[in-house]
């Protein structure tokens, strides 16, 4: 019961930052730039500034599919953030190019996050069941093989976790890279500005509540894992 109050607490939490994400970026695609550059006009200045030549804008299907790509060194600019010309769609297409600067500048965090990624695409997905599947077979069998799967479990999960809070600081430092560069270019108007800052705010949380709620399941069933040899 204590599990399941708080996975539904933590996706309460999680809808109502969704939620109010979603309004902000409703609200700022209609404060429209004085200098009526698109996203995408945006992301290849901000580059350009950067000194970056080897990486492409492009743009991408869906809403809030926005995203950096290393591998193939591409901006992916959603259809909107591409094509608009609004105080959310330079945050967003600002904020993209900043995790490319990051790469190019090999950022810690950045290039720590990427190095986890082929490790926790497979074991997030798994990680719950296998800690599930000791339990049982702890269960059934007395303490011995069950535990130390279910304890595997934990390990894989706490790679999801850590990869979770790893990603905050590159989020932050990437929104706060580009608030900067709007702000020193005069890409924005001050009223632009705010409305950028306030998006780009919201978008960050939304990573904060997936961090919390990640480090809330781990510690769950760690209690879980832990208090059964008791």
């Amino acid at each position: 019961m204590g599990y399941y109050i708080l996975i539904g607490a933590i996706a309460l939490v999680s809808w109502l930052v969704s939620r109010k994400l979603k309004s902000k970026f409703k609200h700022y695609s209609t404060v429209h730039l004085k200098n009526g550059m698109s996203g995408a006009e945006i992301a290849e200045k901000m580059l350009s500034d950067n000194g970056i030549r080897d990486v492409k804008v492009v743009s991408t299907a869906g809403r809030l599919t926005d995203h950096y790509n290393p591998k193939t060194k591409t901006v992916n600019l959603s259809e909107s953030v591409y094509n608009q010309r609004n105080a959310a769609s330079a945050a967003v297409a600002a904020h993209e190019c900043g995790h490319a600067v990051q790469h190019a500048q090999a950022y810690e965090w950045l290039t720590l996050r990427s190095k986890l990624v082929p490790v926790v695409s497979i074991t997030s997905s798994m990680s719950m069941w296998v800690v599930f599947g000791g339990l049982m077979l702890g269960a059934a069998a007395g303490v011995g093989f069950g535990y130390w799967v279910a304890v595997a479990g934990l390990v894989m999960m706490g790679m999801a976790t850590l990869f979770s809070f790893i990603t905050l600081p590159v989020e932050y430092e990437g929104s706060n890279r580009a608030l900067a560069w709007l702000k020193s270019k005069n890409v924005v108007t001050p009223q632009e500005y705010k409305g950028s800052e306030d998006a780009l705010k919201w978008a960050a949380r939304t990573y904060l509540v997936a961090a919390i709620g990640s480090l809330a399941t781990l510690v769950y069933w760690g209690m879980q894992v832990f208090g059964g040899r008791d």
